[in-house]
Formats: C-alpha cells, structure tokens, sequence
C-alpha cells in the first residue's frame, strides 16, 4: 500500500515517463536523448560549426520543387537541396576569410539587371525602369509579409548564392593565371622527339600465383592513400522476389467472364451483342479500359484478331480474345470507307485563352470566330486567296509562309476536332474547326490510299491473380520467412523453391531504388536500422508480390573496409612486387649487359614524345616517356617502373621543335586549364571542411 500511494502522489511523474516512453516508441530509442536538445531536433546539419537549420532546409526543398515541379522525386529534390546549401555556406565562409561580402546592394544591383524587373511596367516612370520605384515595392511586400514577399525573398536568396559562387570562381580564377615562359615549356614538353634504346621487362613475365599480397599489406595501402579510399555509408542486401501472378485457373475465369457478356443475361441484363448504349455498357460490366470512339485501321486494331474482325460487318462480335494481359470481346459499331492520309492547309485564328494565344492576341472566342468564318466565305468563293490569308492572318508561322501548307499526314497526327474533319469530308472541302489552339480555316487539298475501316466497342477483363492465389503466394513468401527464422540460407531455400536471388550492393542512405526492383525505399531504411545485424532478415510487402532480404553486407562513412578494397588495391600491390623482382633482374653497367643479364632484347624507339607517349610495340607509357624527356642524352638512365613493366634506356637524341614567334595560344591554354579547375578546387575546400551530414538521420529518420 505505502507504494500505491507513493505512485499516487506522484501521478505527474507516471504520466511524463508513460509519455515520454510512447514518443520515443513512436519515434526511435535511440533518438529520445536528442528530443531535449533543441538543436538536435532543429537541425539537419552542420557546416564549419554553421547549422543548417530545419526551417532553413525546408523552406529552400518547397521553394526548389516549386520551381522543378514533378521533374524530380522528393529524395532527388532534397540532394540538391543539401548539396546548395552546403554550398552556400562554404561560399560564404570563404569569401569572408577573404575579406568578400556580399551585401544587399550587390543583390539589389543583380537585381536592377534583370530583365523581366526592368522590363515591368509597375517599376517604371515615361517607360524607363525606375529603381526607386522597385526598391518601394519591395519595401511594400516586405512589410505586409506575405506570400509575394516570401515568393522574392527566396529569389533574391537564389541571386545572392549565384553571385557568391560568380565572385568566388573569379576570385580564384584571378590567380590561376599562366607566363609566356610557362607557354613555352608547355610547347617543347609537348613536341620535343626523343630517340632512345630501352630494355624492358613487362609485369606479366612474372605469375600473380608466385606473389602473395595480405590483408594488412591492403590495410596498410588504404591508410597511406586514406584520401583515394574514403566512402560513404552503404549497405548490402541479397533478396529474392515471389511475384504475385495469375494462374492457368485465374486465366480461364478471365476467359469466361468476358465471353459470358457476349449474349444477354438470365436476369435480362443486355449482353454486347445487343447493346447499343456502349459507354453504360462498358461502365456498368465494369471493363477494364473505356470506349475508343476513334476510327481505327487494320494495323491499329489488336493483331491476334485484326484478320477475323476485318472480314466482320456491322453488329458482328467477336471474342474472347487475349490480347495485351485481357481478354477482350469486341463489336464492330460502324464500318467506314475513308483514305489513310490526308493533305490539306490551314488558317489558324487564336483567341485570349487558346494554346496558341500570344501577348499580341487581342479577340475573344466569338470575335475569332467571326473572323475564321469570314475568311472561310471567302476562301469558298475563290481559293487562290489562301494563301495570302495565310501569310497575313495565320498564326501558325511554322507554314503560315507556305500559305498554310501541311504536309501528308496520317489519322493520329492531328488533334481529333480537326483530324476528324480532313477525314470525314471531301477533298475541296472548306469549313471552321474550333481546337484548343483556336479556330481552323480548313482546306481539304487531297486524300489518297482509302480503304476499311472500323469502329469498335470493346469489353477488356484484366487476367489478374485471385484471392486464393494471392493468399497462397502469401503462404509461400510467409513460409520463406519461417524457414530462414529457422537458419535457413537464403540461397539454399531459393534454390528449393526454384526462386532467384539477386544481391543489392553499395546501396547509399537517401538511395531511392533498390536495384532490381522498382523502388522500394523502406527496404533501404530498414537496412540502415541502428540495430540491424549481418544476416538480419524481413519480408516486406510491395507492389505485385513479396519480396525477403538479407543483410550481407555494412560499411560505414570513412576508409573502405580491406574486403570491399581489396580487388583495387591487390592488382597495385602485385605490380609494386613485380617491380622490385623485376629491378633485380635489370642488372649492368651498359644497355647491353642489361639486355644479357636479364634475356631481352634491347629496343629502339624513334620520334617519340609527351604529346602521344606511346612506345612501340609496349603501350602508353607517360612517365617513362616523361622520364625520357627529362634525361640526359647518352647515359644509362635508373630503373623506371612504368604502367606496363619496368625499364632502363639510354636517350640517344632530342630534337627540339622549331621556335614559335610567341607562346600565346599555349599560354591561354594552361591558363584556360587551371581556371577550369575551379570547381576541383571548391571540391577540395569542400572535402577539408567540417560538414555533419544529418540529412538522412536527422530529416528522413534513417539511423547510422
């Protein structure tokens, strides 16, 4: 009793630790000490010890996708959006280290350039753009603090991010400038010709089997070249799919179902053979797909049947037939005679609100209208007038010139208000079509290649799996589960039940796609669960069927572990041992003795040089060739390990190229090269700062 009644004087404290133990349920354990640290749960990162605030991030994601709309996903949209942001802050730190600010009058300044600002009416005074004017506006929807303020300020952020990356490149760019002298060297470098003797021992005249490389001599390369090797989280998986598919059964009943709906009901119900009301028909049977009112042709209707139904009449049915995944019956409504292609020309009237309206379109629809129907009374009463009317009325300027001729075109080509008229009329026909794009002065010029045609009501049934098959598909994914929850390899159990296993490497935190796989993103947080453990398993419900995954596989951020490394670093590490054997096998005073000791042949090389470092009968080979250049003439040269194998040589000439009157178009190019290494630079900057990437923990709940 005395603690029921401690619990009831302290009710309060049950109440927060119940909460708090429900929010962090709800949330992740291991979150819950984050929950009272404000800047933890208001952050999405960190750079140089400047936070990237929640609201920041989210403000800059909704304003981002407002501009790219449905163009990108939702995980794309918030990788470039961190990716800005890091950017901007490392741009704003780097100029303020150099002293740089950008300030509100470089920003209103970008602004005053701008073309649509100067060219808007509002900020203007006698049609001169008014600054005054703009910067009153501005003032206006700031203090109101609305949407249109919110709207600017997000540009104006966009303005001030360019021009902080414009001013660092050119700041950078102003030091990355190169000297004649710098020109000249690059020009004799490039074109100076070198003849050489050489001995040459390649890597593959020693076996790989005879060479042994550890894994701490892969541990040890990997630290020594830590900047070659640093990755990000990732993680491995091997899944197998159970795809949920209809059976022969399921097939049949499609089958059925569809040609049941031929003839008339028990109850009455009006079978297609009968109907005359298609669009009910089609709704109240519920079809798969709705009514194509089109005319179709031979080569448009579905191939398995388009023989049979082209020898039908109308009020024939036919069917059922598979075609596409359904089983389809199909009625002939309408049997038409017409030509396959059509020539004509056109007038085309726009009017306010019509695809093609311009900001010089001033008439409504009735007054287009009026005005299409004028030039078609004239046109009827003499036709050698289109063409002018075209070029003065039309407002399709892509044959308005060619007084409104079109090419040859087919059934589809056109929208259906107009195709229906060039098909459905005669040649020399003259009438006004109204379309999205506005009103159409239409003359039929000619028709050719008229043959059968048809229109048909269709009835389709998706052959789709049932429940009994969904629920037996089910059984085996969940049995799956059971047998590896016992053990069980996912291997050895997909290999009994005749299923394929397909790995996923490398996968990163904010990946979308599983490869394989459509997409499946909750797969990929589940593999990054803080708890999660090698061989850790789930099945997961997606679209179609089942899917069961393993991990197999985790790297953390930093240096790559030695067994995802070691098929890079092993190849390096034998050509490393190789060289050291074949440097002892290089021995002798002259080239000769070498050749000897060492049973090779001594080579001869002619006219090589920086510019295309080949070497005959070897392969590229730039250092040694670089090497070469940077020899003295007539002197056994120390042993070089190449790309290709090791070498010794003895440089017999050089020949100089002949001088240049200046070095300029040299110049420009080294000096072009280390500007466009601007970004390398802001990459290097970039990968020395201290960035704390909370994006997929902190903004997408993925643990690490």
């Amino acid at each position: 009793m005395a603690i029921l009644s401690k619990i009831r004087d302290r009710s309060w404290l049950l109440i927060l630790i119940v909460g708090l133990a429900l929010f962090a349920f709800v949330l992740d354990p291991s979150t819950l000490a984050d929950f009272f640290n404000s800047s933890k749960v208001n952050q999405v990162g960190e750079v140089n010890g400047e936070t990237i605030s929640r609201q920041e991030f989210a403000e800059a994601l909704d304003s981002y996708k407002a501009q790219v709309g449905s163009r990108v996903t939702e995980m794309q949209a918030a990788k470039t959006v961190w990716n800005n942001l890091v950017s901007q802050k490392i741009y704003k730190n780097q100029l303020a280290e150099a002293g740089i600010t950008v300030g509100e009058a470089d920003i209103l300044n970008a602004l005053y350039d701008t073309e649509f600002i100067k060219n808007d009416a509002r900020f203007q005074t006698t049609d001169v753009f008014d600054k005054d004017k703009f910067k009153e506006f501005l003032a206006t929807i700031k203090a109101e603090n609305g949407e249109e303020w919110k709207g600017w300020r997000q540009y104006m952020a966009s303005i001030k991010s360019n021009l902080q990356k414009t001013t660092y490149d050119n700041l950078i760019g102003a030091g990355l400038g190169a000297s004649l002298e710098e020109g000249k060297v690059e020009y004799l470098n490039e074109n100076t010709k070198i003849n050489a003797d050489l001995v040459y021992l390649a890597y593959t005249s020693v076996l790989d089997s005879t060479i042994t490389v550890t894994k701490g001599e892969v541990a040890n390369y990997i630290k020594a070249h830590a900047n070659e090797f640093e990755v990000e989280a990732s993680r491995d998986i091997s899944y197998v799919k159970i795809d949920i598919k209809p059976t022969a059964a399921d097939d049949l009943d499609a089958k059925n179902f569809a040609g049941a709906l031929i003839k008339d009901g028990a109850n009455g119900e009006l079978g297609l053979a009968n109907a005359t009301d298609y669009i009910t028909f089609l709704d109240e049977t519920k079809s798969d797909t709705p009514l194509n009112e089109n005319i179709q042709f031979k080569n448009q209707v579905a191939q398995v049947i388009a023989d049979t139904l082209f020898t039908g009449s109308k009020g024939d049915v036919f069917g059922p037939y598979k075609d596409k995944g359904f089983y389809k019956i199909s009625k002939i409504t309408e049997v038409i005679q017409m030509p396959d292609s059509v020539q004509a020309r056109h007038i085309l009237i726009p009017f306010l609100g019509s695809n093609s309206a311009t900001a010089d379109t001033k008439e409504t629809e009735d007054q287009a209208k009026v005005i299409a129907d004028s030039l078609a009374t004239v046109v009827k009463g003499n036709k050698s007038k289109f063409a002018d009317l075209a070029k003065e009325f039309s407002q399709d300027k892509s044959n308005s010139e060619k007084g409104g001729e079109l090419d040859w075109f087919a059934y589809n080509r056109m929208v259906p208000e107009f195709r229906d008229y060039a098909f459905n009329n005669k040649r020399g026909d003259v009438g006004v079509v109204k379309t999205a794009f506005g009103f159409h002065v239409i003359d039929i010029q000619d028709q050719k290649n008229f043959q059968k045609a048809l229109k048909l009501a269709t009835f389709s049934r998706l052959i789709e799996a049932s429940q009994a098959t969904e629920n037996i598909v089910f059984q085996k994914a969940e049995t799956f589960a059971l047998d590896m929850s016992k053990g069980g390899k996912i291997e050895d159990l997909a290999k009994k039940e005749q299923l394929i296993v397909s790995p996923a490497v490398g996968m990163k935190a904010l990946d979308e796609t599983v490869p394989g796989l459509v997409k499946e993103r909750n797969i990929i947080s589940w593999a990054f669960g803080k708890d999660l453990k090698i061989g850790d398993f789930k099945r997961f419900d997606i679209e179609g069927g089942y899917v069961i995954a393993t991990l197999t596989g985790k790297t953390e951020k930093g240096l790559m572990p030695v067994d995802k490394a070691i098929s890079k670093v092993r190849p390096i590490l034998l050509n490393e041992k190789k060289a050291e054997i074949l440097k002892g096998k290089l021995t002798g005073a002259t080239l000769e003795e070498i050749a000897t000791n060492s049973k090779q042949t001594k080579r001869t090389v002619s006219d090589i040089n920086l510019k295309s470092p080949t070497i005959t009968g070897v392969g590229f080979e730039p250092k040694v060739v670089g090497a070469m250049l940077n020899a003295k003439e007539n002197q056994v040269s120390e042993k070089i390990v190449g790309d290709r194998g090791v070498y010794v040589f003895n440089v017999t000439k050089k020949t100089k190229p002949v001088d240049l009157p200046n070095y300029d178009t040299y110049r420009k190019r080294i000096a072009n090269q280390r500007k466009n290494q601007t970004f390398a630079m802001f990459e290097a900057v970039k990968k020395s700062s201290n960035i704390e990437d909370g994006l997929s923990s902190s903004y997408y709940g993925i643990g690490q």
